[in-house]
């Protein structure tokens, strides 16, 4: 989009001093405009929000976009992390093909973007036999509908022995690991501002890689200046085994990794103790909070509040699109407030706080100062919700009334300036062609192994 663009007099915005909007240029925005004023500059078009509700583009921190094809599957419904994923590892082992891997990512972000996703990261673990250019697929896919992404390079180097459940043929040796997480760097890692791809380094978890294979993984992150990323305490389970394993708490083992700094962001940091926090906070170290599949496998609550308090930065991410069961984001966002609610008081956490999570706070666990806020030299990403449902019926507070009331689909989303939603559509999708491939494909995870 060239030229000065006024988003003009939204019905409401997630910015103090924007009342009458906000002036886009260049991909970023250059001017809050307040109640009543015109921008301090000649516009070469306008946008009339005046019926949409505008946030900062949503920022996902933490998925498994091949899960996509196996939603609700008849093995894995009704059962808790370790059953649940025994029963899906041999399904994603012996099934994942590389025509529906690319169906399962174009899909899962596909949804992210309706949702009013703007950026995401990716925790692909899973490399069978075809699958070896995962990242490539997903910074393809991610280029062709405009979104931004951090590859999240995931690995497994252990395989199924002595109750460790990583299937053999998606275990990968250490110099095979490293040298593609180099390659992928070289390749995609872009650190200037308003970079589009990124790369983070994502062991599965400490269960299914080894303490060397951590810390040469450390060692790359930190040559390349990426972030690093891991599951880590999902379960008390899991909790329990860094103990009885390596004699230490879970925080205790980031530290031998040499993981216990700021470039770390850990997914669902549910059963940490009140020391640990402290050490997440000193370290500054984040938290991907997981509610919707956090609830799903009935996993446990996040500490989001004591651990903010100790200074652990959290954001929010839609986990696994076979333990969630979908990737809508904005559904994250209403989820994060009631589970919280429900754990700490009405009075404790604000439709503001779980919208923050999903925006600022997630994009400060993917180390990016330039998304998440709408502020002048801030990128322009946004998304663009109607309240003209009958569930939004009624609604006083229209920022209120996104959380509150359900809101699942963005009207409009913007990226770099650029629409990439125009009346609740992608620009570049097929949606009735994709639903058809992706169904097709996944009709194949339904059978026995």
């Amino acid at each position: 989009m060239k030229g000065r663009l006024w988003i003009q007099s939204p019905l409401a915005i997630m910015a103090e001093g924007a009342e009458g909007g906000i002036v886009v240029e260049n991909g970023r925005i250059v001017e809050l405009i307040t109640a009543g004023r015109q921008p301090a500059a000649p516009v070469d078009a306008c946008f009339d929000a005046g019926r949409h509700v505008v946030i900062p583009g949503l920022v996902n921190t933490h998925h498994h976009m091949f899960q996509t094809l196996t939603r609700a599957h008849p093995a894995a419904i009704n059962k808790s992390l370790w059953p649940w994923i025994r029963a899906l590892y041999p399904v994603w082992a012996t099934h994942m093909t590389p025509e529906a891997f690319r169906l399962a990512v174009r899909l899962a972000l596909t949804e992210l973007l309706i949702s009013g996703c703007t950026t995401t990261s990716d925790h692909h673990y899973l490399y069978a036999a075809g699958l070896e250019d995962a990242m490539d697929v997903e910074a393809e896919e991610a280029a062709r509908l405009g979104m931004r992404i951090t590859l999240t390079r995931g690995s497994l180097n252990i395989k199924d022995q002595q109750g460790v459940i990583s299937p053999a043929n998606v275990v990968q040796d250490d110099d095979v690991i490293l040298a593609d997480s180099e390659r992928v760097l070289l390749h995609y890692h872009d650190r200037s501002e308003g970079a589009m791809t990124q790369v983070a380094l994502a062991p599965c978890a400490p269960f299914d890689v080894t303490l060397e294979l951590m810390r040469e993984t450390a060692a790359l992150a930190e040559r390349y200046d990426c972030r690093l990323h891991t599951h880590l305490v999902e379960t008390r389970a899991e909790a329990e085994f860094c103990r009885s394993k390596f004699a230490c708490t879970p925080v205790e083992y980031l530290d031998r990794c040499n993981w216990l700094n700021p470039r770390t962001w850990l997914a669902h940091g549910i059963h940490f103790d009140d020391a640990e926090i402290t050490e997440l906070g000193r370290h500054g170290v984040g938290i991907c909070h997981c509610p919707t599949s956090n609830m799903v496998l009935a996993s446990g609550m996040c500490r989001t509040c004591e651990l903010e308090a100790a200074g652990v930065p959290v954001g929010l991410g839609v986990d696994g699109s076979a333990s969630n069961d979908n990737s809508n984001l904005m559904e994250s966002v209403r989820h994060a407030l009631m589970l919280n609610r429900l754990t700490y008081g009405a009075e404790a956490v604000t439709h503001l706080d779980a919208l923050r999570w999903g925006t600022a706070g997630s994009a400060r666990l993917l180390g990016r100062d330039d998304i998440g806020t709408i502020a002048p030299g801030h990128q322009a990403d946004l998304s663009f919700y109607k309240l003209d449902e009958l569930r939004f019926s009624g609604a006083g507070d229209p920022l209120a009334a996104l959380v509150l009331c359900g809101a699942t689909t963005a009207d409009r989303v913007m990226i770099a300036g650029e629409w990439r939603v125009t009346d609740g559509m992608p620009a570049a999708v097929d949606i009735e062609a994709l639903i058809a491939d992706h169904n097709r494909v996944a009709r194949n995870f339904l059978l026995s192994v």
